[in-house]
């Protein structure tokens, strides 16, 4: 970890976006020991084996057919970085488009480090008006083109974004223990799905929670696994959910807020987790509530920096999410089955709406599963 190369790298900040993402790369990575990935063969048979018994499993609890992504990573925290940082360039797209005018370098009038606006309020290019969209001469006698303050101002902009992007990066990357990725919002989506597990997080947390580390491999295992049977039994799950995230972004991009794609995000997402918890709780081959409330304390814990991190990055919103889908999921197999609560997934419509997550027997009433 060297955080004076971090800084280094956020402040060379430079380039046409809100963020540089090579620089903000380079500083998560800087200020993130990328840990070891010497495993032992023990260790590669191990992932092996707790995938595969993961898939086997769920397909016999929840009567769900569905494959595993043929790409499964071992990853280091620097891997988790590279694999990552598309996802967050791309959900920054639509902002960044707005902020610029969707112009380049190369097309601009101006120079973007010293364009005479600045990305909050600039919904135009330097050639229109803020106004009528009328064409805007300078007055007689002005000197044309920007101002240095405005450039400085934007400069510093960038350099602050770069900074922010890289914190949550580089903080992610050091608490991961392992992740299903659709490939929401890739440039690629018809490649196929990830499953990734950070060895060296999965290996500390183990250790400072005191638990057995082959048992704690295998319970994140099972856990991502549940998130591809999601997604195998739901093929317009990731559609449906890059729609809602681009309607949100792209209306907080010229300064609104669809509260309804927000809502049904966070609706499919509680969902998404809660069913997965339920499934794990049938699923796996070991009674793991030590495992979860040992978690759960690490991550509401720790120093004011992490408790900061994790209230900005949403993961205590994600803690909710389980609790709250959780307890939908268990009604529903209790009332009907753990099979009958896989028709959630079966179209859009058979989603639980935020007020059936609620209230469970509202959407067993709609859908009789």
């Amino acid at each position: 970890m060297d955080i004076l190369r971090s800084l280094r790298a956020v402040s060379a900040a430079s380039g046409p976006g809100l963020v540089d993402w090579d620089r903000a790369t380079a500083a998560a990575k800087a200020s993130t020991n990328s840990g070891s990935l010497a495993l032992t063969p023990a260790e590669r048979t191990g992932y092996a084996a707790d995938v595969r018994d993961a898939r086997t499993r769920l397909r016999e609890v929840a009567g769900i057919e569905f494959d595993v992504p043929e790409t499964i990573e071992v990853q280091n925290r620097h891997h988790w970085i590279d694999a990552s940082v598309d996802t967050f360039r791309n959900v920054m797209e639509p902002v960044e488009d707005a902020a610029t005018g969707g112009v380049d370098e190369t097309t601009s009038p101006f120079n973007e480090a010293t364009a005479p606006f600045d990305e909050a309020t600039a919904p135009f290019d330097g050639r229109t008006g803020p106004f009528d969209g009328g064409i805007v001469e300078p007055p007689p006698g002005s000197v044309s083109g920007p101002t240095p303050l405005a450039g400085l101002s934007q400069d510093l902009s960038r350099i602050a974004n770069t900074g922010s992007m890289a914190f949550a990066l580089g903080f992610l990357a050091r608490n991961v223990l392992g992740q299903y990725d659709p490939l929401l919002l890739a440039d690629e989506p018809d490649d196929d799905h990830g499953l990734y597990f950070v060895h060296p997080n999965i290996v500390t947390v183990a250790a400072s929670l005191d638990v057995d580390y082959p048992r704690f491999r295998r319970w994140i295992a099972f856990h991502e696994v549940t998130h591809a049977a999601e997604f195998g039994a739901a093929p317009w799950l990731p559609e449906y959910l890059e729609s809602r995230v681009e309607r949100g972004v792209d209306e907080l991009a010229t300064g609104g807020l669809d509260r309804e794609a927000f809502t049904e995000l966070q609706t499919a997402m509680t969902a998404v987790e809660g069913y997965a918890e339920v499934l794990m709780d049938q699923a796996f081959d070991d009674e793991y509530a030590d495992l979860r409330r040992k978690l759960d304390e690490r991550r509401s814990g720790g120093g004011p920096v992490r408790r900061l991190a994790s209230r900005l990055l949403g993961l205590g919103l994600k803690r909710q999410q389980y609790e709250r889908g959780a307890a939908f999921f268990r009604r529903v197999a209790d009332v009907r089955g753990i099979e009958a609560a896989g028709a959630v997934w079966e179209r859009p419509e058979t989603l639980p709406t935020s007020a059936e997550i609620g209230d469970p027997d509202a959407w067993i009433a709609r859908i009789d599963p």
